[in-house]
C-alpha cells in the first residue's frame, strides 16, 4: 500500500536529486532513507530509481509514482490546512459563488472589509460556473453562494442578507421617463437589456412579464454593467437593476428610474451554504460583514430567519 511518506520521498528525491540532500529535507539519515526506498520497491515489486553516479534517476515506474505524488501531496496539504482552520474557527480560503450580476460593487466592499478583519483567510470569487451555483455549493466547488434565488435542496441552508427593490432604468429623455411607474404592457413594447442569465431566472420575466403572458419586443444580453447603462442612455433599450445600484449610477447621469407596477418589485438577496457549515466562524463573520455593508447600500435590511 502506497503511503503518504512514500509520496513525500518521491517528491524530495525529485526536488533534490541526491540521496543525501533528500534525506536532509526529510529530516532522515541517509541510511534510513535508503532503507525506506528499498522497502517501497520491495513492496511494489518494481524498481523506482536507478543510480547515475551520485545522482538518482527515475525509472518509468518511478515517474508514474512521482506524477501521483505531485497530484496528491498538494491536495493533502490543503486538506490539512483546511482541517486545522476548521478547528481554529477560520479557513485558509473562502470560495464565494456569485449569481447576482449587479452585486459585484457591493461584494467588493464586503470582501475588502472581511479580509481586513480576517487576514488569514483568502477569498476566491467564482461567477462563471461550469455547473449551477447550488450544485457547485453542494459538491464543494464553492463554500457560499450569493444569489437572489431560493432553491431549497437537501443539505443546503439559506439566510437573507437584504431586501431590495428592482426598478426600471431608462434614458432621461425616453418617453417613458415622463411617468413614475411602468406597467407590463408598456415594458413589453421595449427592448430589454439583461445580464446573461437564463430567462427562467430573470425576475423581470418571472414576476412581472410572464404572469401576464407578455414578453419584451426585443431582448439583448449584455455582460457589462457599464455597457448596459451606456446603451440605455442612448435609448438602445431599457434595463432592470436594484434600486440602490440604479440610483447610485443615475446620480449625475442622463438616466432615471421607474417603479415596476403599482407596488414595485420587491426581492431578497440570499447567502446559501451547506447545512453542515452554517455555524463555521469565518462564514458567520462574512454574513455579518455582508449585512453591515448591505445596511449602507440597500434600502431595507431583513433579519435572518
Amino acid at each position: 500500500m502506497i503511503e503518504h511518506s512514500h509520496l513525500k520521498i518521491m517528491a524530495a528525491l525529485q526536488q533534490n536529486g541526491t540521496l543525501t540532500e533528500a534525506a536532509n529535507t526529510l529530516c532522515l539519515s541517509q541510511s534510513a532513507l535508503s532503507h525506506q526506498i528499498r522497502s517501497l520497491e520491495k513492496k511494489l515489486n518494481v524498481g523506482l530509481w536507478e543510480r547515475d553516479g551520485r545522482y538518482l534517476r527515475l525509472t518509468h515506474a518511478g515517474q508514474l509514482l512521482l506524477q501521483v505524488a505531485e497530484q496528491v501531496l498538494p491536495v493533502l496539504a490543503q486538506a490539512e490546512q483546511n482541517l486545522k482552520a476548521y478547528g481554529e474557527g477560520r479557513q485558509g480560503i473562502l470560495r464565494i459563488g456569485v449569481e447576482c450580476y449587479p452585486c459585484y460593487e457591493w461584494l467588493t466592499g464586503v470582501t475588502g472589509e472581511f479580509m481586513r478583519q480576517m487576514p488569514e483567510v483568502d477569498i476566491d470569487i467564482v461567477s462563471k460556473f461550469q455547473f449551477s451555483g447550488l450544485e457547485g455549493l453542494l459538491n464543494h466547488h464553492i463554500d457560499i453562494l450569493v444569489t437572489p434565488d431560493f432553491i431549497k435542496q437537501e443539505g443546503s441552508y439559506y439566510e437573507v442578507l437584504a431586501d431590495y427593490e428592482l426598478v426600471l432604468v431608462v434614458a432621461a429623455d425616453h418617453p417613458l421617463a415622463e411617468g413614475q411607474q411602468i406597467s407590463p404592457e408598456q415594458l413589453a413594447a421595449q427592448t430589454l437589456l439583461t445580464f446573461p442569465v437564463p430567462l427562467e431566472r430573470l425576475d423581470i420575466y418571472s414576476y412581472f412579464l410572464t404572469p401576464v403572458h407578455l414578453k419584451p419586443a426585443g431582448h439583448k444580453v449584455v455582460e457589462s454593467l457599464e455597457l448596459m447603462l451606456q446603451m440605455t442612455e442612448l435609448q438602445r433599450g431599457v434595463c432592470v437593476l436594484p434600486r440602490w445600484l440604479a440610483e447610485a449610477r443615475c446620480n449625475g447621469a442622463p438616466l432615471t428610474t421607474l417603479v415596476l407596477g403599482e407596488k414595485g418589485l420587491q426581492r431578497k438577496l440570499y447567502i446559501a451554504m451547506r447545512e453542515s457549515d452554517r455555524e463555521i466562524a469565518y462564514i458567520r463573520r462574512f454574513i455579518e460583514v455582508g449585512r453591515e455593508r448591505a445596511d449602507h447600500s440597500f434600502p431595507v435590511l431583513t433579519p435572518s430567519p
